[in-house]
């Protein structure tokens, strides 16, 4: 097991040089339990606990080590658990509000694109995607969308144009996840060992997608119900997969009720690259819509900035500069 596969790279290695100098290993969340983790290392998953340390310091739960979560190990000395003692920095946080709580809710970390899930069957809902359009562009992480179960929608040309109006700019794949030939054009997305996630409400075909791109069945499935189109929930935890393909999933359960948590400042955070752009534009609190002098539409235009990354800049965090 080489922990490159699992996203490591050499950007992750310095900034965990401070925690290799203490003797720590690096490993990274691929599953989460009610009382443990599993972590994959250089050499072998592991089961780890949270040190009473790290909980201490966390100022809230979302801080606490999730599914893709990059950690610090401790090895222990006998046959216990492994000690998670740090999270490294996230490139990009998957975030929610806790459902009947005031707080944030990680789902998942670390994550390179986001497949939203959505069925083309009698459950499909434009708002809802709306939803998790801006989840997905709060997070840091580049939004794609699955159209999933083609041979059920009743007006397939109709359907992909409101949701190509829905999301100008955002990358749109129509597929059947039963039939593998169908997701030919989502392979390069995990290209050079990338983590891709995959969100949706239950029985849009995420599990069975999952199943799919990673050759073996790995996710239970089960069918939706035929009164209204809605599945069981056949996924319930977070678990990242990696593929012998190259490239890791994550699944996550399906999500009916979602809240957007306000991670406005994080979220701009994670936009180092347009941030800087948006500092040449003629006016200081310039939309990058249709304004004259957009230093952003511009490095689009020229091919400096991928369509995709802009498209997937939230709204709200675009600069006010004085």
């Amino acid at each position: 097991m080489k922990l490159a596969l699992f996203g490591w790279n050499s950007q992750r290695q310095q900034k965990f040089a401070a925690y290799a100098s203490a003797g720590l290993l690096p490993g990274r969340v691929v599953g989460e339990h009610r009382t443990h983790f599993r972590v994959a290392t250089e050499v072998a998953e592991l089961t780890a606990e949270i040190t009473g340390r790290l909980r201490n310091i966390a100022k809230q739960r979302s801080d606490l080590p999730g599914v893709g979560d990059f950690v610090a190990l401790q090895l222990s000395v006998g046959d216990g658990p492994a000690s998670i003692e740090a999270v490294l920095p996230r490139s990009s946080a998957l975030i929610r509000k806790a459902a009947g709580e005031q707080r944030p809710q990680l789902i998942a970390a670390n994550i390179d694109v986001i497949f939203i899930v959505t069925g083309l069957d009698g459950d499909f809902n434009l708002q809802r995607l709306e939803r998790y359009l801006a989840l997905v562009r709060e997070s840091g992480a580049t939004p794609v969308i699955v159209a999933n179960k083609i041979d059920l929608a009743a007006d397939l040309a109709g359907v992909t144009k409101q949701i190509e109006t829905l999301a100008p700019g955002v990358a749109l794949h129509a597929i059947s996840a039963r039939t593998h030939a169908s997701i030919a054009d989502l392979e390069h997305y995990f290209d050079g060992n990338r983590t891709i996630a995959l969100i949706g409400s239950s029985g849009a075909g995420k599990s069975t997608l999952t199943n799919q791109l990673l050759g073996r069945d790995a996710q239970a499935t089960g069918e939706v119900r035929s009164h209204d189109s809605r599945g069981r929930h056949t996924t319930t935890h977070r678990a990242l997969f990696l593929r012998d393909a190259g490239g890791a999933i994550i699944d996550t359960p399906g999500m009916r009720g979602l809240e957007l948590w306000n991670a406005q400042h994080d979220a701009a955070d994670n936009f180092e690259d347009i941030e800087a752009l948006a500092a040449d534009c003629k006016f200081s609190n310039c939309r990058h819509e249709s304004e004259p002098g957009c230093a952003v539409r511009a490095a689009v235009k020229r091919g400096d900035l991928d369509q995709a990354r802009f498209a997937s800049f939230p709204r709200s965090s675009q600069s006010t500069r004085r």
